[in-house]
């Protein structure tokens, strides 16, 4: 391996060779205010993930060093995100139940799986697979889930059992539960959701306006949850709310994440894999989006299938570390970034300020109510519900529009796993229909030019003895059939005709179906009387058709331009 591979492997030892003061006192200061953000949210993920709050720390810890070391973005985030939490209770809710050993197991196992699946595909280059889940439709996916994110927390809101993977489901559960609310939690948790709705908007230009400099003011809106903790936590300690029937986190163990082994029963992998390869496709689309907007604001490159080994190893040391499924996160990203972070090394102090307070802070979580968790959560994933989505792609494209609102509509009414499965298949009926149909434009010369343009949209010199017929999409299984017939009914229509010419300037490909249908043209117009030509061929299509029998058999000419041809079939044009 030469050291240009080394780097390309190890991204830490390129930004590395250039870190001085500068970037440390930067790094440091985006560190403390990312672990000040990420302590509630790390907890407020496991609750919502259904595990022990302790491990959503410990998937905030080892998986960011991970990270920093393989990863190529200078600003993103790893850890526990709500989307990917969700998807985590709704597979290993299937396996096992909430609260018993197994359940974590589950999780642990399913990090694993999720951290080799992403690393494979960082190996073999298959980043290109998550461009088969169109954005529009992973626009309505992420919508959907934070509806059901959002949903699945009024149960803590209100302090009453509820249970259910869909909206249907959740709601009516809590609807019949209504009657036991505790009313304690239910103040807690709306003043809770109420304060972090106005920290978000109102808290930075209040600091501002008393006389803190921009960078404080900053710091201490991203600190609004941390108070809400704090204030929520000893109210419920000093005025002993817990015999009033608050719920509360209760014991978390005071340590640094422990070693763990992931589950190897085939029986347990079976269940798992098709949710890990789910979690592993959505979480990767999440975190390049974000590492690419992210860099693209320094002018930096992000290396695809190098981020699927970074996301690979953070989640398989989140599984060794008992952890669960992580990824780059939108807003501790964008936190991260705003807060002067210039390179994966902040993550990495990150970890370490998250490892003193697992070993440290933990005690004094005891009293922190799950209400105000569940407003951290709710308050995050509100900002991910994007409803206008529907308008856009109504307006632009109705296809889209079935796709995006059928992906809503089976998310919400049945669950994560059914609507992404409904996002992939929908993304690829959509291309496939789209392709199958392609568009193909008569064409005709522009009077005074070189330039041929659809004649139903421009004034074009045509011959009644020449059809050029331009493809605006490659030639491929799907939509070969649709081609023959498009010729075959305007040659019938149109007896003067004597020459076709197939305009190939937007022709990339050209498969084996697409070439023996173009052999079948060929012979049918033969017997018709009438030569078939192409033009404006391209070079790597042009030497796959060199190496078959086709060109020799073709009754017509390959043609450099459609000028020429037209100039050559048409010699007597008036």
């Amino acid at each position: 391996m030469n050291l240009q591979s080394f780097k390309r492997y190890f991204p830490v030892f390129d930004w590395g060779r250039s870190y001085n003061r500068g970037t440390f006192s930067n790094d440091m200061v985006a560190a403390v205010i990312v672990t000040i953000m990420l302590i509630p949210q790390s907890l407020a993920y496991a609750l919502l993930a259904g595990l022990p709050p302790e491990m959503g720390l410990y998937a905030s810890i080892a998986p960011i060093i991970l990270y920093a070391v393989f990863g190529t973005s200078r600003a993103l985030a790893v850890g526990p995100v709500a989307v990917v939490s969700l998807m985590t209770a709704a597979a290993i809710g299937d396996v096992a139940q909430m609260g018993t050993a197994g359940y974590a197991i589950a999780a642990i196992t399913l990090a694993g799986l999720s951290g080799a699946i992403l690393l494979l595909m960082g190996v073999f280059k298959l980043g290109f697979l998550a461009n088969f889940l169109s954005h529009p439709v992973i626009a309505g996916f992420i919508t959907a889930a934070g509806v059901l994110i959002a949903a699945s927390q009024l149960k803590h809101i209100l302090g009453v059992d509820a249970h259910g993977h869909t909206l249907i489901e959740l709601l009516g559960s809590i609807i019949e539960h209504l009657p036991d609310t505790n009313w304690m939690t239910l103040l807690i948790g709306v003043t809770a959701t109420g304060f972090l709705f106005w920290v978000r908007k109102g808290l930075k230009p209040l600091l501002l306006k008393i006389g803190l400099g921009t960078r404080m003011a900053e710091f201490g809106s991203k600190a609004g949850p941390v108070a809400a903790v704090v204030v929520t936590t000893l109210a419920v300690w000093g005025f002993q709310l817990e015999g009033e029937g608050v719920r509360v986190v209760g014991d978390v163990p005071q340590s640094l994440p422990p070693l763990t082994m992931p589950s190897f029963s085939m029986d347990l992998i079976d269940a798992l894999i098709v949710p890990a390869l789910l979690i592993s496709i959505i979480g990767f689309v999440e975190s390049i989006s974000v590492a690419q907007t992210l860099a693209a604001k320094k002018r930096q490159r992000i290396d695809p299938d190098q981020e699927l080994i970074g996301l690979g190893t953070a989640n398989i040391a989140a599984s060794f570390t008992g952890g669960f499924p992580v990824t780059g996160g939108f807003s501790r990203s964008v936190v991260n970034y705003d807060a002067g972070a210039e390179t994966p090394a902040a993550g990495a102090f990150t970890a370490v300020g998250l490892a003193i307070a697992a070993v440290s802070l933990t005690p004094l979580i005891y009293f922190l109510p799950k209400a105000t968790l569940a407003a951290t959560i709710i308050v995050a994933v509100l900002s991910l519900i994007d409803f206008s989505i529907l308008k856009k792609t109504w307006n632009y494209s109705k296809a889209d529009f079935s796709a995006v609102a059928a992906t809503i509509f089976f998310t919400l009414g049945f669950g994560v796993e059914t609507g992404v499965l409904t996002g992939v298949i929908l993304s690829l009926a959509l291309f496939l229909y789209k392709t199958s149909r392609p568009h193909i434009a008569e064409v005709g010369l522009v009077p005074g030019t070189q330039h041929f343009r659809n004649i139903l949209r421009h004034k074009v010199i045509t011959d009644p003895g020449l059809l050029t017929i331009r493809i605006d999409e490659s030639l491929y299984f799907a939509n070969t059939r649709y081609l023959e017939d498009y010729i075959y009914d305007r040659v019938v229509e149109d007896c003067p005709i004597k020459h076709v010419v197939i305009m190939c300037s937007a022709v990339n490909e050209i498969d084996m179906s697409a070439l023996e249908s173009l052999e079948a043209i060929n012979l049918r117009l033969e017997g018709m009387g009438i030569k078939l030509h192409l033009s404006e061929v391209k070079g790597p299509v042009m030497d796959r058709l060199e190496r078959t029998h086709f060109l020799s058999e073709l009754t017509g000419k390959v043609f450099l331009a459609q000028y020429d041809a037209h100039q050559e079939l048409v010699p007597h044009l008036d």
